[in-house]
């Protein structure tokens, strides 16, 4: 087998993985229950107050539940809006013009557990979308400090 079919297998495996992903968060209507509900607890939660005036300062709550929503999409294994309107998906880019420490990553990641818990996302299915989420809040952190 020559490198590129087996590259190629390894893309259909990731892409099916994924779309599996897509498909139990309930596809477009799930994705976009969660991010509604994601930026629906930045909005209202207290302890979310920092998180949401961070997304105040850039283009606005709006305009995040839109690219969250196109961005997760793709992510998930769906269809791959992000990209097609931007090029990319590289988080380290899409979160340059920010300053994310330790303590607003984690903030990220405690809002949208509670997201998910609200939605019904619960068992090994929220543990596999925890780690995704680890993974890609921990690449966005661009700040060893909370400074």
């Amino acid at each position: 087998m020559d490198v590129a079919t087996a590259t190629g297998d390894h893309a259909r495996k990731i892409t099916a993985k994924s779309y599996r992903l897509y498909k139990e968060l309930g596809e477009e209507e799930g994705i976009r229950k969660l991010v509604e509900t994601f930026y629906d607890i930045i909005e209202q939660d207290p302890d979310a107050a920092e998180l949401h005036l961070l997304h105040m300062r850039g283009q606005g709550v709006a305009h995040s539940r839109r690219e969250q929503f196109n961005y997760l999409s793709g992510f998930f294994g769906g269809p791959s809006r992000y990209v097609l309107q931007h090029g990319h998906s590289r988080l380290t880019e899409i979160h340059e013009h920010i300053h994310i420490g330790p303590k607003m990553r984690d903030l990220w990641l405690s809002c949208m557990e509670k997201a998910m818990a609200q939605v019904g996302i619960e068992g090994a299915l929220k543990d596999e979308v925890m780690l995704h989420f680890e993974r890609a809040a921990e690449t966005s952190r661009n700040q060893d400090t909370d400074e």
